[in-house]
């Protein structure tokens, strides 16, 4: 019984031994992986997949932006049957401006905050490691004297940790999508509640917030399970793993008009309207 148990803490030490050259270089390389998903797709010489695409989709944005705005001028101006006809056409062609700016510049406006978001990460990593200073290596030959149940924890470990770095592969490819549409989205700036597009950059800014929070867990369950807090380790690998369905409890508004922040935007316009009153 000893002599199995023995054979099987040395076949999860070999196994944990093949990974964790690969784990290393993973964590290093998320966030740009997953904010420039399209480099790593087809190589890092091969160009960017997403700047053709978003090229596209931008003439078929901005067309539908340029439909749109005639339309609802037309409706509201001349046939009366759509908003406000004493409101002054100056806020449509306001908003008019706005979507097509935004369309225009978004790629700019996303290298900014893709920018913004490794630099914040890459605080975080420093900062975590400082305080979990930690050696693969030691790690993984101390697991072969710490016994069966240890070494069956860092296994499961190492799988959730692979479970996570598909979980960025897909993550990548949801903000690469969500780029190429932006053009589309932006038609909704068109209307008085921002429309579709609220929702769209909420998601947007989700996916990103997801990645700062997810690599910043891992990092600090990587620590945790290196000083043999194994539960905590395990925690928090676990927790980074539904980062993503947490967050999107208070950061993604709910269908049909409801949710924190649709309920936020009527009571400002609940206050301006009795203002005006009050004037």
């Amino acid at each position: 019984m000893i002599e199995l148990e023995v054979i099987l803490v040395l076949l999860i030490v070999a196994v944990l031994n093949g990974a964790v050259a690969f784990i290393d270089e993973m964590l290093s390389d998320l966030v740009p992986m997953t904010l420039h998903a399209d480099q790593y797709m087809i190589g890092a010489g091969g160009g960017s997949m997403v700047d053709v695409l978003f090229e596209i989709l931008l003439g078929f944005g901005v067309s539908l932006i340029i439909l749109k705005f005639l339309k609802k001028g037309f409706e509201c101006y001349v046939m009366w049957t759509d908003g406000d006809p004493d409101s002054e056409p100056v806020y449509l062609v306001t908003r008019f401006i706005q979507a097509v700016a935004v369309a225009v510049c978004f790629p700019v406006l996303y290298g900014w905050m893709a920018d913004i978001t490794t630099s914040l990460t890459d605080e975080l990593l420093v900062a975590i490691g400082a305080a979990t200073d930690y050696d693969w290596m030691a790690w993984v030959n101390g697991l072969s004297s710490a016994g069966i149940v240890t070494a069956i924890f860092g296994l499961v470990f190492v799988i959730s940790y692979f479970m996570l770095y598909f979980q960025f592969l897909m993550r990548g490819l949801e903000i690469m999508i969500l780029r190429i549409g932006v053009p589309v989205a932006c038609v909704g700036l068109l209307d008085n509640d921002k429309g579709v597009f609220k929702s769209y950059m909420m998601k947007f800014f989700q996916s990103a917030f997801s990645v700062v929070v997810q690599i910043a867990l891992c990092k600090l369950g990587v620590g945790m399970m290196m000083n043999m807090s194994v539960f905590w380790g395990i925690a928090c690998i676990v927790l980074a793993i539904k980062t993503p369905r947490f967050l999107s409890d208070f950061m993604v508004p709910a269908g049909g008009g409801s949710g924190v922040v649709n309920n936020v935007y009527h009571s400002v316009r609940l206050v301006g309207m009795a203002k005006n009153l009050i004037k």
